[in-house]
This record gives C-alpha cells, sequence and structure tokens, in this order.
C-alpha cells in the first residue's frame, strides 16, 4: 500500500520561490508577481474537487477539496484571500496553494468547500471580486486594511532569495564584525555569513545582507549607499 504524503500547512521557502518563476501553460506565458493587502481583481471563479483530491498542488502540498484553498495563476503562494460571489453577495476566505487555472476569463479556482460556501457548487462558475486580506494564515479585517492604505503601510508579501554581498574575509572573526556592522543599518534586510570551499587552502567567508524582494531592489540598494565593491546575489 503506497501511503500519500503529509499536507503541509504552508509553503517552504524553497518552494516559494520555484513558486514564483515564470511558467508556460498550454502556449501561454505566465509572470508570478508580488502582491499586497487591499488588492483586488475582478473576474470569473470556478471549482475543483473529487478529481484532484488527494493530488500534489503546485506548492507541493497535497489537495484537500475540503480545505479553504484555492488556486491562482500569478499570486504567491499562501496569500489570504476574500472571494466574493457578485451574483448572490457570498464570500470566504481561501488560501492560495496551486497554479491556475488556465481557461480565459477565470481568475480563481476555489477548492470545493470553498466553492460551496459561495454557491459555486450550483452555480458552477461565477463573477467575483477576490481581495488580498492576509499572507500564511494571518487575515487583516477590512478596518485595518483600509487604514494601513491609507498611511500606504499595507503589507506586502517579499521573497527573499535576492541579496547583497558587502564583505568577504579569510578569518570569520572579520565576517562576525561585519555582519554586526550591517545588523542595524537598515532592518527591512538581514545580514548572514555564508561558508564558502577552501581557497588555496582556506575557506572564505562570505558577509550578505539578504531580503530584497527583487533584483532591482537590491541594485537600487547598492547604489544608493555607494558599495561600489558590493554585487548582487541569490542565497
Amino acid at each position: 500500500m503506497i501511503k500519500k504524503p503529509h499536507a503541509t500547512k504552508y509553503t517552504s521557502a524553497a518552494r516559494q520561490r520555484a513558486t514564483m518563476r515564470s511558467y508556460k501553460v498550454l502556449g501561454k506565458r505566465y509572470n508570478p508577481t508580488y502582491v499586497e493587502e487591499g488588492q483586488v481583481m475582478y473576474g470569473i471563479s470556478s471549482w475543483y474537487g473529487p478529481n484532484f483530491h488527494g493530488k500534489y498542488t503546485s506548492n507541493g502540498e497535497v489537495y484537500n477539496m475540503h480545505a479553504r484553498t484555492a488556486a491562482h495563476k500569478t499570486w504567491p503562494m499562501d496569500t489570504m484571500v476574500r472571494v466574493k460571489n457578485l451574483q448572490n453577495g457570498k464570500s470566504t476566505v481561501v488560501r492560495i496553494n496551486d497554479r491556475g487555472p488556465f481557461v480565459r476569463g477565470r481568475i480563481i479556482d476555489c477548492s470545493y468547500a470553498a466553492g460551496k460556501e459561495i454557491g459555486l457548487d450550483r452555480m458552477g462558475i461565477a463573477r467575483v471580486a477576490i481581495e488580498v486580506v492576509g499572507f500564511a494564515g494571518k487575515v487583516q479585517s477590512a478596518a485595518t486594511i483600509a487604514k494601513r492604505k491609507r498611511s500606504h503601510t499595507q503589507t506586502r508579501i517579499r521573497l527573499s532569495n535576492f541579496g547583497v554581498q558587502v564583505g568577504a574575509f579569510r578569518r570569520y572573526a572579520g565576517a562576525q564584525i561585519y555582519k554586526r556592522k550591517y545588523a542595524g543599518f537598515d532592518r527591512r534586510y538581514k545580514p548572514i555569513i555564508k561558508k564558502f570551499p577552501d581557497v588555496d587552502g582556506a575557506p572564505l567567508y562570505r558577509v550578505w545582507l539578504m531580503g530584497f524582494g527583487s533584483e532591482q531592489e537590491a541594485r537600487d540598494f547598492k547604489e544608493h549607499n555607494d558599495m561600489p565593491g558590493a554585487f548582487i546575489v541569490r542565497n
């Protein structure tokens, strides 16, 4: 008897990076993108159920049609989304854990449970408004999102595989000094030490400042802070 793998609650960092790469389906290219709380999209929603139950989703989980999840072509995995059926006023909150639906005009594919909550089990498809309401299980209230939008402080999903190398040392102690130096340089970014294989008989310790959401963000940071010897890296 083959055991089914256990479903994971959230997407690992490595898998998250993989699901944000550009991909092609049925001859059309899709480019996953960042989103922020309060972002809204309009279109058609469908649902998927028994034929996919127990199979893998794009983020490596096992699809459970009884859980409140959904597929979206470009929004990041673990984005929390409120789906409102504009034809009957019903709504539900889902977590993105899959890619799709790859049908023109459709913007989200709800699980059976989520679809049933907004009437898709009877209607099949419906016009919907989908709104980003949080990330990784944390759902923000409408009042909180509205307040953050007014002050331009809404949370935005960020991948942290881009970085800037700020130093390289033969001695670990030297790397530690630089790590401490950049720990308080900009709290949005985190300094780490990466040990590389022996070079001329000794290891090399590189200090990377990580947490940039894109290569351009890392490049802008480097240029703005006048770092001629620094360069962009990916973890």
